[in-house]
C-alpha cells in the first residue's frame, strides 16, 4: 500500500501547529476564551469554579469544520 503523506512530514506539521498556537496563546490572542456570554465562573472565598460551555461548543464546532473540509480536500 503507497503511503501518502509520510509520518515524519506529519509530525513535523503537527509540531510547527503546536508552536503557532503556543505563540497565539502566549501573545493573547485567545483572551476571549473563557469570557463568552453562557461561561459559568464562579469564584467565592475558598470555592473556584469555571465551567466554559460556550467557549468549548464554539471550539467544538470550528475543530469539526476543519476536520470536514479536510476530509473534503484531501484525495
Amino acid at each position: 500500500m503507497e503511503q501518502r503523506w509520510p509520518l515524519g512530514a506529519s509530525i513535523i506539521v503537527a509540531g510547527v501547529v503546536l508552536i503557532v498556537i503556543g505563540a497565539l496563546v502566549g501573545l493573547g490572542a485567545f483572551s476571549w476564551f473563557g469570557r463568552l456570554p453562557g461561561d459559568i465562573r464562579v469564584e467565592r472565598p475558598g470555592l473556584r469554579f469555571y465551567a466554559p460551555i460556550t467557549s468549548i461548543i464554539i471550539l467544538s464546532l470550528a475543530l469539526s469544520a476543519v476536520a470536514m473540509l479536510i476530509r473534503k480536500l484531501w484525495p
